[in-house]
């Protein structure tokens, strides 16, 4: 039987809770990897860093990884004001420097304070980020200008559990404007949309932690995805998820990327039996895209 890697071109590799749980590299996970000729894609939802500073970060740790192969949620959102604004437009940044980078090298001006002339607002993670940035930017959201934002995580793995993600701000943001971002991540089509372009097919797996981003945003531009038990979602919010939400595959790690997948069940004292069965091993629990077509 094929391992479950060889059934794709490329995959699609989620990064916080997947190959890394904050500086600390996730155990194998590098190695699980090396074994194939798929293109490697690292999509992240993190907007704090840059492509540059995300690919060293990898090779660090012993990713496969160049600046090449990073797609960020910063570099999709700068994307989607570029597309929505004049060149040269001011864009308020409620991020990291990083973040404002992104922002000038769309051909775009970034700002930290709100006035007239500010037509956008861009609001990705940073672990700076504060009241007086918010009420910029809740200065500039009501008086018209467009909202982006990189994500809506509400959570951020890392070595001691899980801290306010992104979203959170966000939520804070929108309590006090009452407006709705456009959504540049996952679980929004423009992030792994970017991805796919990349990695030039779109015969790819979506690799990673979360359901609410990683799984539901696969399903959201048709691919197939496999959820690893390395980081946020568990087995047992899989109860009583309809089809469509539910991953292809789950696994405990990355080792089973190297393995030929097994049937599984949905219910999650079977699927936690059926993980101890097959030791890295993932389960197919819905049929692939491949097979349904």
């Amino acid at each position: 039987m094929p391992r479950l890697r060889d059934r794709y071109e490329a995959l699609l590799l989620d990064l916080d809770g997947t190959l890394y749980r904050g500086p600390a590299v996730i155990d194998g996970a590098p190695e699980a990897l090396a074994g194939g000729t798929q293109r490697l894609v690292y999509v992240t939802n993190n907007a704090s860093r840059s492509a540059t500073t995300v690919a060293a970060h990898l090779a660090e740790l012993g990713y496969s990884a160049t600046e090449a192969d990073v797609v960020t949620s910063a570099q999709a959102a700068c994307r989607l004001l570029a597309e929505r604004l004049a060149p040269g437009a001011e864009v308020l940044v409620v991020g990291s420097d990083d973040l404002a980078a992104e922002v000038k090298s769309a051909g775009l001006q970034p700002v930290r304070r709100a006035t007239d002339t500010v037509a956008a607002v861009v609001q990705g993670h940073s672990p700076h980020t504060a009241w007086p940035d918010l009420a910029e930017a809740s200065y500039a959201v009501r008086a018209g200008a467009v909202w982006v934002a990189a994500n809506t995580d509400r959570t951020l793995p890392n070595e001691r559990g899980l801290a306010p993600g992104n979203g959170a701000m966000v939520a804070a943001l929108r309590a006090a404007t009452d407006r709705e971002p456009v959504v540049a991540g996952k679980p929004y089509p423009p992030l792994l949309e970017d991805a796919l372009i990349r990695a030039e097919t779109r015969a790819a797996l979506v690799v990673g932690d979360r359901l609410d981003t990683d799984i539901s945003g696969a399903q959201n531009v048709e691919l197939d995805s496999l959820l690893v038990l390395t980081g946020v979602s568990t087995v047992d919010e899989l109860a009583g998820l309809p089809e469509e939400a539910l991953p292809t595959y789950i696994a405990e790690s990355l080792d089973a990327l190297d393995q030929p997948p097994v049937p599984g069940r949905i219910d999650p004292a079977a699927a936690r039996m059926e993980l101890r069965a097959h030791p890295g091993r993932a389960l197919a629990v819905r049929a692939p895209r491949s097979e349904i077509r």
